[in-house]
């Protein structure tokens, strides 16, 4: 990859981190105004709020059902389920027209023509996926015989976007393991695509400018007290209030007398 394409890769990632994975994040947050945005444990929601700021008014349980959310698996699931989205607009030049597989590209390192599934993350497949990727990718085989296409398994290979390889989980390790599939994660698969060792690194870098626009501090207070203030919540704090008041009681009564 020339240095031109290399800068046009990094600002189409710029793009679409920020029209797609960001605005997405922040719309999905403000929906989170609403308790029917969540599955409500009473008794875990109640501790974790404790255990987040010492007491259990409504504030702190809102912000108890919310940051998990809003830090963790909100834009966990929308980056993983926007990978198809990543391959069309940031990696087109790379792109397939072979179903199942998302790029096509030949190994910087071993020169072979790579057919990949791309995947987000080193923890991102369930056991089904492993079935999934593992029929299409004999699917694409037979199609390629039918053609008189000499593919092997090193052709065919999925490619995980970020992490490294003993961060994979058992999964993966068994497309390798079970099928024979090779698996590509995070700087070598970057370099394997791009012929470029610090690419996974100045993509890293790119994303990272566009994080530093992430600023949602007022918006999510603003989340947080309208969540707060809706009488699902109210009353979940009111309960525990007025059971710590009765057991402050029991404990003054059993004082006193």
């Amino acid at each position: 990859m020339d240095e031109q394409h290399k800068k046009e890769v990094l600002l189409k990632a710029q793009d679409w981190f920020r029209d797609t994975i960001s605005k997405n994040h922040i719309k999905n947050t403000k929906k989170l105004s609403n308790p029917d945005a969540f599955h409500i444990n009473p008794f875990l929601t109640v501790y974790l709020a404790n255990f987040l700021t010492g007491d259990a008014t409504p504030e702190s349980i809102a912000k108890a059902l919310i940051y998990p959310r809003v830090l963790g698996t909100s834009i966990t699931t929308s980056f993983g389920q926007n990978m198809q989205s990543f391959a069309s607009k940031v990696l087109s030049s790379f792109g397939s027209t072979t179903r199942g597989i998302d790029i096509e590209f030949d190994d910087a390192v071993d020169g072979l023509k790579k057919y990949c599934q791309l995947k987000a993350g080193p923890n991102t497949i369930n056991k089904d996926d492993v079935e999934t990727i593992s029929n299409h990718f004999k699917s694409i085989k037979n199609l390629a015989r039918t053609n008189n296409l000499n593919l092997g398994y090193n052709n065919l290979i999925v490619g995980v976007l970020y992490g490294h390889e003993n961060d994979l989980s058992s999964h993966y390790k068994s497309i390798t393991q079970k099928y024979d599939y090779t698996v590509l994660i995070g700087q070598d698969f970057w370099t394997r695509l791009t012929g470029d060792p610090n690419f996974y690194h100045d993509l890293i870098k790119s994303i990272g400018i566009i994080a530093k626009e992430a600023n949602f501090t007022h918006e999510l207070e603003e989340v947080i007290s309208n969540l707060a203030s809706t009488p699902e919540i109210q009353n979940l704090a009111k309960e525990v209030s007025d059971q710590a008041a009765s057991s402050s009681l029991n404990v003054l009564r059993s004082t006193l007398f």
